[in-house]
């Protein structure tokens, strides 16, 4: 590749990063967030629920905002969304100011997410698959050291640091972009024609409006009942009205010709549909270790930040170093047994978490985690082999949009079980429990895999083709 290409790739790499890195290094932040706003886990837990109902519903709408507007100037907007919030969230008054600074972060970095790859895809013609299979490093490689960053920075400073430290990464970025990014045209053929009610259609804005309230709504229902100890007239309301739009949501889905979610795809191709209730169980586990056990570790244990932040280093080294050889099993041997691999080894991190005692040494916290880490780098290669296996060729656009919805969904409903387990504060006992419920989805995990492997021997069996 020539000099230039290489410094795109490191100017989408850097705006791109961000936003793993942020999702991430808010694992290790959340205990002094609730020290320092006086709230509970319950109330807290919004940090991490905001920002990734932002990012599911911003994604795949700057994806088509960019047919309008350029993905330059998308990318670049991006960034200077990013940097206004990174400079003035540190002065947040309340903790419902700095959800809303949150939610704007989500939606700046998510603009450079939603465009950065097909940036590489159309500039870069050399080398391409190398070209993003390091766009791909700065991603995993920027979740996989966030809680390591931010261990870092909260043993220097305290939350403000999270967001303070993104400006010279956001300036860089910036900076190079403008100098390496091609100025493209539109690509919407009919851009003189399109009125703002054609693009609020083009978007599905009324599914967008249904998906995002019926799940918020949902959400505070659940929360506040949780926070409450009891099932109040008020969180019930909540509830019921989430569930009803929700309900909405989906009958709308059905009936536009442009939805936010294709719901009729899952019932066209169930083999599909399998893949991403499958993705969804992968990601509530993972996801449910990967912020619930430094709060556990912090609040329970009274491990500082800095060392919460090395223990959570051998989960992200792990997955970073399994990855590449997980390729190299799954083009041999198909994803079928890397998944259910890394189902078992779940299931065995899963366990470790029940057996987790008071008093249990570093090293046997580093095992556990090294065994989701490990499953993490098989189902970042294996849960993507097999989405593209079970996949027509002319869905593959919907099907990776789908995909990177199942991968919030599940990051939503594992910050979901955390605060059901939690409640008001995380305990010894509320954290066996969560490794109780992660071994029963675990379980589940190993059950569909070897289903899936023992259909598909049956399918290609001597006995049976005849």
């Amino acid at each position: 590749m020539s000099t230039r290409s290489w410094w795109l790739i490191i100017s989408i790499g850097l705006g791109v990063m961000l936003n793993p890195l942020n999702s991430s290094m808010v694992a290790v932040a959340i205990p002094d967030l609730q020290h320092t706003f006086q709230l509970n886990y319950t109330a807290v837990s919004w940090i991490i629920f905001s920002f990734y109902i932002a990012s599911a519903v911003t994604q795949p709408v700057m994806g088509r905002a960019s047919d309008l507007f350029g993905r330059r100037k998308i990318f670049l907007a991006g960034l200077l969304v990013s940097l206004i919030v990174s400079l003035l969230a540190p002065f947040s008054l309340s903790f419902g100011w700095l959800i809303v600074f949150r939610i704007l972060q989500s939606i700046g970095t998510s603009m450079m997410v939603a465009v950065g790859m097909a940036i590489v895809h159309i500039h870069i013609t050399e080398k391409q698959a190398a070209a993003l299979s390091v766009l791909s490093i700065f991603l995993s490689g920027a979740a996989a050291i966030g809680p390591f960053v931010g261990g870092l920075l909260m043993y220097w400073w305290d939350w403000r640091a999270i967001f303070l430290m993104n400006i010279p990464v956001i300036l860089a970025s910036t900076l190079l972009a403008r100098q390496t990014i091609p100025v493209d045209k539109p690509s919407v053929q009919d851009m003189d024609h399109m009125t703002f009610g054609r693009w609020m259609r083009r978007i599905d804005a009324a599914g967008i409006f249904l998906f995002t309230t019926g799940l918020v709504a949902l959400l505070l229902g659940t929360l506040s009942a949780i926070s409450e100890d009891a099932l109040s007239g008020y969180s019930l309301v909540e509830g019921i009205a989430g569930v009803i739009i929700l309900g909405g949501f989906v009958w709308h889905e059905l009936r536009t010709d442009s939805p936010f979610i294709p719901l009729r795809t899952f019932a066209r191709y169930p083999a599909m549909t399998w893949i991403n209730i499958q993705f969804i169980v992968v990601n509530l586990i993972f996801y449910a270790i990967f912020f619930g056990l430094p709060s556990y570790l912090q609040i329970v244990r009274q491990i500082s930040e800095l060392h919460t932040g090395i223990l959570m280093l051998s989960l992200g080294l792990c997955s970073l170093l399994v990855s590449p050889l997980a390729g190299r099993w799954i083009d041999r041997a198909g994803p079928g047994p890397a998944l259910l691999f890394s189902a078992v080894l779940m299931t065995l991190g899963s366990l470790g978490l029940v057996a987790l005692g008071p008093h249990s040494g570093m090293i046997y916290i580093c095992l556990t985690l090294a065994a989701f880490g490990i499953s993490n780098g098989l189902n970042n290669v294996g849960m993507q082999a097999a989405l593209f296996q079970n996949s027509p060729k002319e869905m593959i656009g919907v099907a990776s949009g789908l995909f990177s919805t199942s991968r919030y969904i599940g990051t939503i409903l594992s910050s979901l079980l955390i605060s059901i387990v939690a409640g008001r504060q995380f305990t010894f006992a509320g954290f066996r429990i969560l490794g109780i419920v992660l071994t029963a989805a675990a379980l589940l995990l190993v059950f569909m895999n070897w289903h899936q492997q023992k259909r598909q021997q049956h399918t290609i069996s001597p006995d049976h083709i005849s």
